[in-house]
């Protein structure tokens, strides 16, 4: 079990069916931290809006980082525009998870990152948050339909994990494009204020990548990619790709399960009001 300094995730979308719970259950199980930084869009209070569906695994994660929280994690939760309701709580806590709108992590090699969720550099869900919510419910009828396609490719015996939303996202130009400006957007700000680098999620699209003298990360999400940035004890960081053919198999197992039974009462978390 590898010891980390911090863990930064971001994009779980708890609440919908396309979650997944599982691969992130067994992820926080495999990397202890003294920080976790859940970066945006942690609860998906949009589609809860449309109908709630809630796991026994989804109702565990929260479990887990509470309980991290009150083992003396340092748990931090900077919400995004999916649960943009927390941002009334900035500057207060919930089971010893505390709430910022934004904040600057101090890695272990003295290295400076902004955290935000990064919808504020997005021009489409800051300007036109119909837009934004047309393009939600395109992008869940795409996982909905990877699910079908990831059923069969079980019954075929067809190796790994392959996303239908991710597919469409690397294929289409535009969405390529404004991947480039809103990481152009978010990079001008960190440069503005003197950080070395920053961490964000929002856009569903992990990566760490160098940008003219600072660094760039991504967390990327746990809908399509599963993946996360960990920071190591001498502060490098690193990006982790979490879905393995056998996490994808354990994942579709708990879904299955999950799916016969319903999900027990989520209890000791004050949820806002939609």
């Amino acid at each position: 079990m590898p010891q980390v300094r911090s863990i930064f995730i971001s994009d779980l979308h708890l609440g919908t069916r396309a979650c997944q719970a599982g691969p992130l259950l067994d992820f926080l199980k495999e990397y202890p931290s003294e920080y976790l930084y859940l970066v945006g869009d942690i609860v998906d209070f949009w589609a809860m809006s449309r109908g709630i569906h809630w796991t026994p695994t989804q109702n565990t994660v929260v479990q887990k980082i509470l309980r991290r929280a009150r083992h003396g994690d340092k748990v931090m939760l900077i919400p995004g525009n999916h649960d943009e309701a927390l941002r009334e709580y900035v500057g207060t806590a919930f089971g010893d998870i505390r709430v910022e709108r934004e904040w600057v992590h101090q890695a272990a090699d003295g290295r400076r990152y902004l955290l935000v969720h990064g919808d504020e550099f997005d021009q489409i869900t800051y300007c036109h948050r119909w837009i934004a919510v047309v393009g939600d419910v395109a992008y869940n009828v795409l996982v909905r339909a990877n699910m079908v396609l990831s059923w069969m490719r079980r019954k075929l015996r067809r190796p790994g994990y392959w996303s239908l939303a991710g597919y469409a996202k690397r294929k289409v130009k535009k969405a390529v494009n404004f991947i480039f400006d809103f990481e152009d957007a978010v990079a001008h700000e960190v440069r503005q204020r003197e950080l070395h680098g920053v961490i964000c999620g929002h856009i569903h699209w992990a990566t760490i990548r160098e940008m003219q003298g600072l660094t760039y990360l991504n967390c990327g999400d746990w809908v399509d990619s599963c993946t996360a940035i960990i920071e190591h004890e001498d502060g490098r960081m690193e990006l982790v790709h979490w879905h393995s053919p056998v996490h994808q198999a354990q994942s579709q197992n708990t879904q299955e399960e999950e799916e016969e039974s319903p999900a027990p009462p989520l209890t000791g978390i004050p949820l806002p009001e939609l």
